[in-house]
This record gives C-alpha cells, sequence and structure tokens, in this order.
C-alpha cells in the first residue's frame, strides 16, 4: 500500500509567510533616529503570517523585537531602560501622555531628546493590558500617544472600531509626526506597502472558490474597516480615552 506524503508547504523565514506569497521584494527598510523595540506578546508571536509586529521590525533598520509578558527581570530591556545615553518611552494613551499630534518640533525634541527609545506593546488590548500590569519597569517610563485620524486597512482582522490600528499603521502614524515636528526625516512613503500586499494575498485566497476559507461577498478593495468586534481585543497600541 503507498501512502501519499503531503509535501509542506515552502516558507520565506524572512517574513514567515508561505513563498507563494512572500513579501519581502516589497519590504524597503527605513533609517530612523529613534529606535522602536516592539514587546511582542507569545500569543501574538505565533502569529507568523498576519502579526505585523514582525513586519514592522522588518521595516525599520533602528528596531528589535522582545517576547514576553513580564518584562520586569527582562535583561535585553533592562539593558535599554538603564542606557544613560538616550531616554525611553512607551507609546500608550494616558491623561498625561504626551500627544504627539499637539506638539510642535521643538517640543518634540525637549521631551524625547536624541536618540529616543519608543517601547510598543504588541498583542490585543487585553494581553497588552497585562503585559503593562506585570511590568513595573514599564510602567515608570514617560508615556507617548497621538491623535488617530487615519482608519486601519486590517479589513481581514475583526477590530472593535475604525480607529483601531496595528502595529505598523501605529508606528507609520508615530513616524510621520516626529517627520512632521522635524524629528524625523525618513521616508515614509512605502512603508504600508509590506502589509498591503499582505492584505492583497489574504483577500486572493479568501475569494478563491478552491479554497475552504473562500466568501463570495468579500470586497476585493483594500479601504477602511467597516466590521468591527462588539468587545475590546485588538491588536492595538492606541485608544482613544
Amino acid at each position: 500500500m503507498q501512502v501519499e506524503i503531503n509535501n509542506p508547504r515552502v516558507k520565506c523565514y524572512k517574513c514567515m509567510r508561505p513563498s507563494s506569497t512572500c513579501i519581502c521584494k516589497h519590504i524597503s527598510t527605513v533609517k530612523t533616529n529613534t529606535r522602536f523595540i516592539i514587546l511582542m506578546h507569545p500569543k501574538e508571536y505565533k502569529k507568523e503570517k498576519n502579526g505585523t509586529g514582525c513586519m514592522t521590525n522588518l521595516q525599520l533598520e533602528n528596531s528589535e523585537i522582545i517576547v514576553g509578558v513580564d518584562f520586569n527581570n527582562n535583561e535585553r530591556v533592562n539593558e535599554i531602560l538603564n542606557d544613560e545615553k538616550s531616554s525611553s518611552f512607551l507609546l500608550y494613551p494616558g491623561k498625561d501622555s504626551f500627544n504627539l499630534s499637539q506638539r510642535n518640533g521643538s517640543e518634540m525634541e525637549a521631551f524625547l531628546g536624541n536618540a529616543a527609545n519608543i517601547f510598543i506593546l504588541d498583542g490585543t488590548w487585553p494581553c497588552a493590558r497585562k503585559m503593562l500590569k506585570l511590568s513595573t519597569n514599564l510602567q515608570k517610563l514617560n508615556r507617548v500617544s497621538f491623535d488617530n485620524s487615519i482608519e486601519s486597512k486590517f479589513i481581514i482582522k475583526q477590530q472593535p472600531e475604525a480607529l483601531c490600528l496595528s502595529t505598523i499603521e501605529s508606528v507609520y502614524t508615530v513616524l510621520n509626526l516626529l517627520k512632521k515636528g522635524g524629528v524625523e526625516q525618513c521616508d515614509t512613503s512605502d512603508f504600508l506597502v509590506p502589509f498591503e500586499k499582505m492584505i492583497e494575498h489574504q483577500l486572493d485566497y479568501i475569494l478563491n472558490p478552491h479554497n475552504k476559507n473562500y466568501n463570495e461577498t468579500a470586497n476585493r478593495d483594500i479601504g477602511p474597516k467597516t466590521m468591527y468586534k462588539n468587545n475590546k481585543e485588538r491588536n492595538v497600541v492606541f485608544e482613544l480615552e
């Protein structure tokens, strides 16, 4: 009796997507003065294909990913926090946060200093809350935030409302605000291209009648989301308060 062995799908080990939908050719690394540290929840780390934290890391030359939940005793996190040559901040909302949308360039420079580190919590909102609750070293950081004016294009992922952004969309917004203030001079024109290509590949899969997730009513256009969850789970580091 012959045993038929299914050949595993060939994967790109850079973007972690199947080779047929690899997005690496759309990656255009951006150089920034600001360092972005993506603190990724383990559940988010498992989302190899559709997680935007890893994609953000690929797009930013000056960035890194640290996986965990409680970062109190994380050696790398504390090394960054204790570096006297730079200041660290947490991208997280709050009434006392430094709102980049409402500050001018001189205020940004005075607050952030040179070569700032910005920590980002990458996970659903409940996971992000837990990460911050457990990590008292992060609680001590000054926070930065922004007034979101764009609607998420993450149409393959349910979110509670249009102003809930994925990690890559949040970083894109921050970079543009820092550019406006003269803190950064990077080119962000193609920053979201890999993200948009990922969504295109996913839509092609959904719209293919030969696939199990086929949806004949799906919209092929990549535009702002129109359907959202009723609960508050999401892959976002920004919330209106």
